[in-house]
């Protein structure tokens, strides 16, 4: 090999040096290591990054529907008095629902402090379906008093006739705390802040 002439290669050309090439070294093998050890930082960051964050309670504030309400119905609109801080409004709305066509129906609803559910709806209507669909679809509980108990899965609800006006309260809340908000119910209650 000594004696062959040395040609300069042309631009572009690969000749052979006649030496082994050092980064022939690198294997499959090491590709592949490397390959796993990026993809394991990228599932750690995914893990970490993907793990359920609980909803955030988006508190409203009531007023307006409820001011709304009490301008346009012609009956006492109700909200409950001194409700303890730990009591978020979530929604609220002053609307004509199909089950209540064409008188509108008023609804408050708040997460309580012990984080369930409860709300409460009013309506002039006379549809039967109206109680039906505030309820849940619940079956009539036996029993004495103002309040009708109704129960659904794991829906409770306090129903009341007083004038023609239906008063539902409801939720996933215990009946005693139910049982305390529709106590609670005031025509002249305004929310506080």
């Amino acid at each position: 090999m000594a004696d062959q002439e040395h040609v300069p290669a042309e631009p572009g050309e690969v000749r052979p040096t006649g030496r082994r090439n050092a980064r022939l070294g690198q294997t499959v093998t090491d590709m592949v290591r490397s390959l796993a050890l990026v993809l394991g930082v990228i599932a750690v960051v995914i893990v970490i990054s993907l793990r359920p964050q609980p909803d955030a309670v988006k508190v409203i504030d009531p007023t307006p529907a409820l001011v709304q309400a009490r301008i346009e119905a012609d009956y006492p609109v109700l909200y409950p008095a001194d409700l303890s801080s730990g009591w978020r409004p979530t929604s609220a709305r002053w609307e004509v629902l199909p089950d209540s066509a064409p008188e509108p129906t008023w609804h408050v609803g708040f997460v309580t402090p012990d984080d369930a559910y409860a709300q409460i709806g009013q309506s002039a209507t006379e549809n039967p379906d109206f109680v039906e669909d505030q309820t849940s679809r619940g079956r009539l509980e036996p029993g004495d008093g103002e309040w009708q108990r109704y129960v659904a899965n794991d829906t409770r609800s306090l129903v009341r006739v007083v004038g023609g006006v239906t008063i539902v309260v409801s939720g996933t809340a215990e009946w005693s705390v139910l049982q305390d908000l529709a106590d609670r119910l005031s025509a002249t209650a305004l929310p506080t802040r």
